[in-house]
């Protein structure tokens, strides 16, 4: 026997599915605490080093830390409760982002060092609980309302992130990048808090006895061979992984560009990260539509196609509402795409696996979600 995952509960509509709904308002307080950090990281490396190359090097090691983290995150997730897991990692990193201020308020100013130490072992965390969070999402919902489930997580999340970009911009001119930090680890306090209240489906015992029970390693290899076996995943994981790792400076580049390029205050840099997320908004209402027309390899390209056009754009603006509009057209694609592609990650992939022989030619939806961090 092997180590499943129990089926979800009997379907029930979005509207009222209690555990689905501390879920999504747990997400969106660590959406809004997020974009706190978005702009507060950035501007802070440049208060301490005025220089985008270390602030981009930061960055290159957290994509990096998430991309090794999620290559094991599945096994771990597939082994633990859930509901656990996801509220440990909100206390981890809540935790780790904590020290930040408290070393700013007493040092006046945290070491450069241990930026690039805490940094990338909250995003670890952090991939932990995303790969989790992707599982658990499968585990309350129907197969039918995935899509639907994911494009209203979207939606909730962004519209926090609408808000908080502009609040994160005045907090870091009222009080530095590090109070902005604060209010970040501050969220995911109250994220945990929210997720107690979330118990998801246990998973099966082996036989009692806990003989029969898969090795990680096999379980790897397993989500290895569905993943390499899949005529989809098989490239859609490749493109993923290359393209993040292409575009995950992309926020570095903006905040300095405003910055250092055209002169900009912090307040006016929260309010150009504002109009991304109502571009992300815009993307996660239109995507289940889009989807259904023109089926997801069309959705997926193109918006991938108009969103590098977007960031190719960046290097002719003149000013912070040129930003703004093309960050607009950029975070609606990437929300198109990020939700195409977790939904048919989700929908391909099935939920029992056993030792070397996966049912339906397949390891567990979180193995397979922490091949790649979502884009």
């Amino acid at each position: 026997m092997s180590t499943t995952s129990a089926r979800p509960a009997a379907a029930s509509s979005l509207r009222g599915n209690r555990r689905f709904g501390a879920f999504w308002a747990s997400q969106m307080l660590s959406v809004f605490g997020d974009s706190f950090s978005q702009l507060a990281v950035p501007l802070l490396v440049l208060d301490l080093t005025d220089s985008v190359a270390k602030a981009g090097l930061l960055t290159g090691i957290i994509g990096t830390t998430n991309v090794l983290t999620g290559l094991f995150a599945g096994l771990i997730v597939d082994r633990v409760n859930r509901s656990r897991l996801l509220v440990g990692c909100d206390l981890a990193r809540m935790a780790l982002l904590a020290v930040i201020p408290v070393v700013a308020f007493t040092a006046g100013s945290p070491p450069v060092w241990l930026l690039f130490v805490l940094l990338p072992l909250a995003s670890a965390f952090g991939m932990c609980f995303q790969v989790a969070a992707v599982a658990a999402v499968r585990s309350m919902v129907s197969a039918e309302e995935v899509t639907k489930a994911n494009g209203r997580l979207f939606a909730g999340t962004a519209l926090a992130s609408l808000v908080g970009p502009a609040a994160a911009g005045a907090i870091s001119g009222w009080v530095g990048p590090s109070g902005a930090i604060a209010v970040d680890a501050a969220t995911f306090g109250l994220s945990a808090a929210l997720l107690l209240l979330v118990r998801l489906p246990a998973l099966a015992a082996t036989d009692g006895t806990g003989e029969g029970r898969t090795r990680p390693w096999d379980e790897f290899l397993a989500g290895a061979r569905f993943l390499l076996r899949h005529p989809v995943l098989r490239p859609l994981t490749g493109l993923l992984t290359a393209f993040i790792l292409l575009t995950y400076g992309v926020g570095d580049v903006v905040v300095y560009h405003l910055r250092n390029g055209l002169g900009q205050p912090d307040g006016t840099i929260g309010l150009v990260l504002m109009a991304g997320a109502a571009g992300t908004v815009t993307g996660s209402l239109v995507v289940a539509a889009l989807r259904k027309r023109f089926g997801f390899g069309a959705c997926w390209i193109g918006s991938v196609a108009v969103g590098g056009t977007a960031v190719a754009g960046l290097s002719l603006t003149g000013g912070p509402v040129d930003v703004a509009v093309l960050m607009g057209i950029y975070f609606c694609c990437m929300s198109i795409g990020g939700i195409c592609s977790m939904s048919l990650r989700q929908e391909v992939t099935p939920t029992t696996c056993s030792a070397g022989s996966p049912r339906r030619s397949g390891p567990s939806t979180s193995r397979s979600a922490g091949s790649a961090r979502q884009g």
